[in-house]
């Protein structure tokens, strides 16, 4: 099968022993918007708050991120296949910013696992797929702390950052953004973060 985005640069090309070759893929808002908005249309990703929203609002919601300095998205693929939306961000230019101290150094990061393959889950795939994520951010663009942001209640995810070696911050509220390019409702999160010299020591 050949690969559709093969000829596709990538910002962090990764091997994950005994899963494949991960690409993490500036995302494409126009010829990603399909894969892109069946993801965030499940009741599962209701936290992103893109539910309700058609292929093009969607396209057109990456299209002016794509416009912004300090947030990015990415497709990151597997052998071909997408598996996830990866979103990285300046916390100084984001809600969060009102919700704890921001320090130097700081990125901001939002992950969408793709749906799991018709054959399910493999074990340990989640926790390679994060770590390469966390080598592009933390040495890769060479970051000193990770910050996210779950839904509070997503208890699985939460769960997931703090094995990854993520320490658990406060749970706070993020406030509504109410701007004519875009509209973010308030939503409860609970914030962890993921030092370098955690993720990486010596």
């Amino acid at each position: 099968m050949s690969d559709p985005y093969a000829s596709r640069t990538p910002v962090h090309e990764q091997e994950l022993d005994g899963f494949g070759t991960v690409r993490v893929l500036p995302l494409d808002a126009a010829a990603d918007a399909e894969v892109i908005h069946g993801w965030v249309s499940e009741e599962r990703a209701a936290f992103w708050g893109m539910d309700g929203l058609t292929r093009k609002q969607v396209a057109d919601v990456y299209a002016h991120m794509d416009t912004l300095d300090t947030h990015h998205a990415f497709l990151v693929v597997k052998d071909g296949e997408p598996v996830a939306l990866f979103q990285t961000y300046d916390p100084e230019a984001d809600r969060v910013s009102e919700c704890y101290a921001v320090e130097p150094g700081d990125i901001g990061v939002h992950l969408l696992l793709a749906p799991a393959a018709p054959d399910g889950a493999r074990p340990g795939w989640t926790a390679a797929l994060a770590g390469a994520l966390v080598a592009y951010v933390l040495l890769g663009l060479d970051r000193t702390r990770i910050v996210v942001d779950p839904d509070v209640a997503n208890e699985k995810a939460i769960a997931r950052f703090l094995k990854q070696g993520f320490t658990a911050g406060p749970a706070v509220v993020l406030p509504e953004v109410d701007l004519p390019d875009v509209y973010l409702p308030e939503k409860k999160a609970q914030l962890a973060f993921l030092r370098r010299e955690v993720a990486f020591p010596g």
